[in-house]
């Protein structure tokens, strides 16, 4: 794997950052989430793990190059206690402070994000699909896992096999290899991009498709089958309906 490098500042920049939870200063919003550096490099996207086996699906396909420039992801996914920081409702079906906020649509997402901008002065936003399939593969830290974090499901995800029914606190199954907690399992995940199909050539920070009814939504949920939490595995709604097996976590570049 290729990794970008950067220059002495940027790194200074990113490391406080980082260390300070995606703040310069100790002080944070209380809907504003933890962030975790992910440093930028090039990977193969798509159904590497999988090809030519049963599991495969044809939307993973063609594999392809894929380069990210480095940006900051949720540690966790959005909690209900900062869904309700910024909000004037409470859509969650599983409720509990530290859950996962559930039953928000693409659109609700874009107006939660609307306001912590407004409230923060950041630029927070929805990953790409790309940005969170790099993520979820360990980044330039990568170990070939075939889930997000290990080769067991039920280690690093709370699926249909051990979830009772319900998703559950966030950062309660073990990390991958970033330190980011729950990219597969407990909720599905937003995704900034239209759904359309993979394109065969390199790629340098694709966004998606240009347009498209539907948007993308990646990582599993409590009610899914261990083999949906595949990196590759790709989902999508249309971006007025909300779900109690989706939610999303943030990201963000380096200002």
């Amino acid at each position: 794997m290729k990794t970008k490098f950067l220059t002495i500042a940027a790194v200074a920049a990113f490391a406080i950052l980082a260390t300070s939870g995606g703040q310069a200063n100790a002080q944070r919003h209380p809907a504003e989430p933890e962030m975790v550096l992910v440093q930028g490099g090039t990977f193969r996207m798509g159904g590497v793990d999988v090809e030519g086996t049963e599991d495969e699906s044809e939307d993973e396909l063609p594999v392809h190059e894929v380069t990210i420039s480095s940006f900051y992801m949720g540690k966790f996914e959005v909690t209900q206690v900062q869904w309700e920081a910024l909000m004037d409702n409470k859509p969650s079906n599983f409720k509990g402070d530290h859950l996962p906020v559930e039953q928000v649509s693409w659109n609700d997402v874009q107006l939660f994000i609307k306001r912590l901008n407004a409230a923060t002065g950041k630029q927070y936003r929805l990953p790409t699909e790309a940005e969170w399939e790099y993520a979820a593969r360990g980044g330039n830290q990568s170990k070939g896992y075939r889930y997000a974090g290990g080769n067991a499901a039920e280690n690093i995800a709370w699926v249909e096999d051990n979830s009772g029914d319900r998703t559950h606190p966030v950062g309660t199954k073990q990390p991958n290899e970033l330190g980011i907690h729950d990219m597969n399992g407990n909720v599905w995940e937003w995704c900034h991009d239209f759904y359309g199909p993979y394109p065969a050539s390199a790629q340098q920070d694709p966004r998606g498709a240009s347009s498209g009814p539907a948007r993308v939504f990646r990582g599993n949920s409590w009610s899914g089958a261990g083999v949906y939490c595949r990196v590759a595995f790709r989902r999508r709604s249309l971006p007025e309906y909300g779900y109690n097996f989706l939610g999303f976590r943030l990201a963000c570049s380096p200002e």
